[in-house]
């Protein structure tokens, strides 16, 4: 018998026990519950999720509004909202293109530099999402994450086994 054949450990989306929801809930729940925990912590410097990953993306080079929504994977609307809080907050700058008066260069400034290096303690954020678990299952779930996290399955691979390694 398998174990979703089994009274009390099937598989159920409603039930109360995350032990019992399937993979994509699991996923889902956990990564808000991060979320949620992380941008409290980046709260305090009036950062968030989607502010600091445009802060590291303006680390490399200044961008426009449409590259940063590109590189962020959201729409040039909800950029420009991400952009106006950062200016208001003196982490960002837009100024006009050179030669394009219509498109606006966005610039990290030093405070945003600094907000951003003192936000992104990795040792903070690991103990976030790893509360709980051994530095083993730490890894482990690292090593997981990273393949759930790539390219995504083409039509007709999705039951074929990940290669080892």
């Amino acid at each position: 018998m398998d174990e979703e054949s089994v009274p009390g450990n099937a598989l159920d989306p409603a039930s109360p026990d995350p032990a019992h929801w399937p993979v994509g809930r699991l996923l889902s729940s956990a990564a808000r519950r991060v979320e949620r925990d992380w941008n409290a912590h980046l709260a305090t410097w009036d950062l968030n999720h989607a502010s600091q990953a445009v802060l590291a993306h303006l680390l490399r080079a200044p961008m426009s509004q449409r590259e940063l929504a590109t590189a962020s994977g959201v729409t040039e609307q909800t950029m420009s909202r991400v952009l106006a809080r950062m200016e208001r907050s003196a982490y960002v700058t837009r100024t006009p293109h050179d030669d394009d008066r219509r498109r606006h260069v966005i610039t990290i400034t030093d405070a945003g530099r600094s907000a951003f290096f003192v936000a992104s303690d990795r040792e903070l954020a690991e103990r976030m999402v790893t509360r709980g678990l051994t530095p083993e299952q730490a890894e482990q779930l690292r090593r997981l994450l990273a393949v759930v996290a790539g390219e995504p399955a083409k039509d007709g691979d999705a039951d074929e086994p990940a290669p080892a390694g």
